[in-house]
C-alpha cells in the first residue's frame, strides 16, 4: 500500500476533478491553488496525479508564484515516488499520459528524470519521441523542449534519438538538435547524421552548416568519408574554416 492509498486516495476520484480545475485556474489566488494541490496530493489518483501534472503546462503572471507552484508539484511527486513503488506507478501512469498530450512538457520530463531510472523512463519516452517526430508542426516548442531534455539526459539511446530531427522542416529544430548533439559529445552516435546534414544539398541554412563546422572543430571529429565536399565547403562559405592533415575542421583566424 503506497502513501497515496493511506491518504484515502482510492475513495476520492470524483473529487478529483473538482480539485484539479481549483488547482489550474489562472484567475484564483496562489493560496487557494495550493490547498487544492494538497488535496490532489492526498485523492492519490491517477487522474489527481494528471490534475497535478497540469499545473506545470501553463504559466501564472506572477513569476514567483508560478516557478514556486511547479516547483512544489515537482518535489512532492518525487518525495512520494522515491518513498513507495506503488505510488511510482501511478505517477509514471500519469506522467506518460501528461507527456503524450499537453502542449508544453519541459516540467514533467524534469519529474521523469527524478522519479525513474532510465530503463523506466525510456519505454514512456519512446511514445513521447513518436509523438513529436520530424514532421512539420505550427509550433515547434514541445519538440524542442524534449530535444533539450535529450541533449541533457546521460543515455546513448537519447543520443541516438536525437538524429532523426536533422530532417526535420524547422530550421530551428535542427539547429537545437546539432547544438544538443555536440554537447553529448557522442561520436559514435552524432558525427556522422551531422555530417550527411552538413552536406546535405537540399540544407539551404548557412546558419546550420556554419554551427556544424565549429561544432566538429570544437569536439575535433575527423571528417574521413566527407573530407572532399567538406573542404569544398568551407571554401565555398568563406568564414576561414579549413581541414588538416588528419581530417579535421579548424576555424579560421579571429
Amino acid at each position: 500500500m503506497g502513501l497515496f492509498d493511506f491518504l484515502g486516495g482510492g475513495n476520492k476520484a470524483g473529487a478529483a476533478k473538482k480539485q484539479s480545475q481549483k488547482a489550474n485556474n489562472k484567475d484564483a489566488q496562489s493560496v487557494d491553488r495550493f490547498k487544492a494541490l494538497e488535496a490532489l496530493v492526498e485523492d492519490g489518483t491517477g487522474e489527481a496525479i494528471e490534475g497535478l501534472l497540469r499545473r506545470m503546462t501553463w504559466n501564472y503572471d506572477k513569476s514567483i508564484d508560478d516557478e514556486s507552484e511547479k516547483q512544489w508539484v515537482h518535489d512532492t511527486l518525487v518525495d512520494v515516488a522515491q518513498a513507495n513503488a506503488d505510488d511510482l506507478k501511478t505517477i509514471l501512469g500519469a506522467l506518460e499520459n501528461n507527456l503524450c498530450r499537453a502542449e508544453t512538457i519541459a516540467w514533467q520530463l524534469k519529474v521523469l528524470e527524478h522519479v525513474a531510472s532510465h530503463d523506466e523512463a525510456w519505454p514512456i519516452l519512446v511514445k513521447v519521441i513518436a509523438n513529436n517526430d520530424n514532421e512539420y508542426v505550427r509550433d515547434p516548442s514541445r519538440k524542442i523542449q524534449l530535444i533539450d531534455f535529450l541533449g541533457e539526459w546521460d543515455d546513448p539511446r537519447a543520443a541516438a534519438a536525437l538524429a532523426q530531427w536533422l530532417e526535420d522542416r524547422d530550421e530551428g529544430v535542427r539547429f537545437k538538435t546539432i547544438e544538443a548533439m555536440f554537447h553529448k559529445k557522442d561520436e559514435e552516435h552524432a558525427r556522422e547524421p551531422l555530417l550527411k546534414l552538413l552536406v546535405k544539398p537540399e540544407e539551404e541554412s548557412r546558419r546550420i552548416k556554419l554551427r556544424i563546422l565549429d561544432g566538429l572543430a570544437d569536439v575535433e571529429w575527423n571528417t574521413h568519408g566527407y573530407k572532399g565536399t567538406v573542404e569544398k565547403l568551407c571554401e565555398d562559405l568563406g568564414r576561414g574554416h579549413s581541414i588538416d592533415g588528419k581530417g579535421r575542421v579548424r576555424k579560421g583566424k579571429s
